[in-house]
This record gives structure tokens, C-alpha cells and sequence, in this order.
């Protein structure tokens, strides 16, 4: 058996739109958390919101902290500097700790840094996520999961304190591929689904009425299902997920793919109308945003009209 709760330190890096819903739900099931976010402001909000907590200046002073420290920043860069750059959490971390990286990170950074963390005696697992936003907030994330299988059960309990699915794939850095494969399919649906309505509504058809088809057809996909009504017809455009980190994540399953010697052409394709999308979407935008590129470069917005929607 471990330790209880309230004697398990654990430490958190990045309170970002996921990293504090996922904070907040550790702290809540009882385990003593040790903060630090390169927004001291938003670290003071957090112990503002959770007086229990500790927040520290340095990733150094977290690993010093804890036994087990979660990372969720915006790329495998930034993890490569939280662990070596200076005060990074490796001249904190003392031999027997674990990071385990939650955030959409290149596997080649992972493996650099999982193998410069075992010289020192401490073991890395990755762990990056599906469920977006809502998923952290409801506690209901997929986790795709990479390591070594003792170092997995050592997390385990928190990953299900965060999320409803866990997925085992192999070691270090097979969470972190399988993380860059599940947007790229996302992204090549999110491109079809757009055009494909963009079709209908050019024919007369209203996209609304399509999509409640496509839910209920072979077209029907996660796309569909939540982010065509609630972030296109609404005409909200306001899905948190960064354009440009969806673009990270076809680069690193192209890599991977070009590293095999792998030639996805339709892939390749996507990943090169991605891109192109990308310089007419302002930095920052929302993923969404491709939407209204496709919908400025075709003249055919996918407004919806007073139409009953649903079967008759």
C-alpha cells in the first residue's frame, strides 16, 4: 500500500486552461500539492482558490517538494527546460521521484529527457490527454500513457483522480505518439467535415440539419458530435485548443511517420492545408479558426437557418 494521501507530495507544473482544472481536482481528493506556474499571478490565484497548497518559485523548489511531479505545459520544449534549464526541477528531484509529463509533447524530447532523468535515478512517465478543457474540468481525461510498468502503477492512482480512461502503450514516449496520431485524425475529420458541409450548404442544404445527419450516419465523429454545433453553427469559434498547437501535433505524427519511412499521403496533405491555414489565423486562435478560413476561401459561411432540426 502507499502512502495516505495527505503524506503523498505531490507537485504541479503549469496552471494553464487544463493544468488548473487538473490541480484543483488533485487538491480536492486530498493530495498535498506543491505549484509553480511562469505566471506568478496565476499561481497566487490558484492559492487564492486552495489555501492548502504551496506555491513555489522555481520547478527546482517543486521537485525538491515532491515525490511525483506533474508537468502540463504547451510542448515538449518547455518540459526540456522545466527539467534541465536553470533551477529546473532535475537539481530538485531527489533519486526515487518521478515526473510524469501530461502535456502534448514530441517524443523525441521525451526520451532526451526521460533518459537524463534516469542517470539521476528518477523515472519518467508520459501522459498526455483527450477530453480537452471539459474533460480536465468534468475529471473525465484519456490518458495515453508511456513507461515503464512499475512507474505506471506509481501513477495510477492519480490518473484516475483526473480522468475515466487509462491506455497503457508502451514505453517512454508511446503516450506522446499516440497523443500526435489521435489529432492527426482529428484534424484530416475536422478538414472533411468542414467541407463537406461547406458542399451542402453551397447546394442549399443547412449545415445544421447535415450535421444532425452525419451523427446519426457512418460521417458521425467527436467533430460532429460537439465541436460543429457548439463551435461552428453557434458561430462561436471559441474551442480552447491554440491553431498552432494542432499544428504541432501533425508535425510530430508526420515525423514519426517520416522517420519509419512512412508516406501518408493524405496526411500529408492535411498537414500542408493546415499549415497554409495557419498564416491567415491570428496567433493564438483557436483551432476553430479553420472554419473560417475554409469558410473565406469558398465564399460559403455555415450559417443555419430557422429549420426543424432532427429525423420527422
Amino acid at each position: 500500500m502507499g502512502a495516505p494521501l495527505e503524506e503523498q507530495r505531490i507537485g504541479f507544473i503549469g496552471l494553464g486552461v487544463m493544468g488548473m482544472p487538473m490541480a484543483a481536482h488533485l487538491v480536492s481528493a486530498g493530495y498535498r500539492l506543491t505549484v509553480h506556474d511562469i505566471n506568478e499571478s496565476t499561481a497566487a490565484r490558484f492559492k487564492s482558490q486552495h489555501p492548502a497548497i504551496d506555491v513555489a518559485k522555481t520547478a527546482k523548489a517543486v521537485a525538491a517538494a515532491s515525490e511525483i511531479v506533474i508537468t502540463m505545459l504547451p510542448s515538449g520544449l518547455e518540459v526540456r527546460d522545466a527539467v534541465f534549464g536553470e533551477e529546473g526541477l532535475l537539481e530538485g528531484f531527489a533519486p526515487g521521484a518521478l515526473l510524469l509529463d501530461t502535456s502534448s509533447s514530441e517524443p523525441w524530447y521525451t526520451k532526451e529527457v526521460a533518459t537524463g532523468l534516469s542517470a539521476a535515478s528518477v523515472a519518467m512517465v508520459d501522459a498526455p490527454v483527450s477530453g480537452a478543457e471539459a474533460g480536465a474540468q468534468a475529471a473525465e481525461l484519456v490518458f495515453m500513457v508511456g513507461g515503464e510498468s512499475s512507474s505506471v502503477k506509481r501513477v495510477l492512482p492519480l490518473l484516475h483522480v483526473l480522468g475515466r480512461q487509462v491506455f497503457h502503450l508502451g514505453p517512454v514516449g508511446a503516450g506522446h505518439v499516440m497523443k500526435s496520431i489521435n489529432n492527426l485524425i482529428t484534424a484530416v475529420t475536422f478538414l472533411a467535415t468542414a467541407e463537406g458541409l461547406i458542399i451542402g450548404k453551397g447546394y442549399g442544404l443547412d449545415p445544421a440539419v447535415m450535421n444532425d445527419v452525419l451523427n446519426e450516419s457512418t460521417g458521425m465523429s467527436w467533430i460532429s458530435r460537439t465541436h460543429i454545433p457548439q463551435r461552428i453553427i453557434s458561430r462561436r469559434f471559441d474551442d480552447p485548443f491554440k491553431f498552432e498547437l494542432m499544428v504541432k501535433d501533425i508535425n510530430i505524427a508526420l515525423r514519426v511517420a517520416d522517420d519509419l519511412g512512412l508516406k501518408m499521403q493524405l496526411s500529408a496533405m492535411a498537414q500542408k492545408l493546415w499549415r497554409q491555414s495557419q498564416g491567415r489565423v491570428p496567433k493564438g486562435g483557436s483551432v476553430s479558426e479553420l472554419v473560417r478560413v475554409l469558410e473565406k476561401s469558398s465564399g460559403v459561411d455555415l450559417t443555419s437557418t430557422d429549420r426543424p432540426q432532427g429525423g420527422v
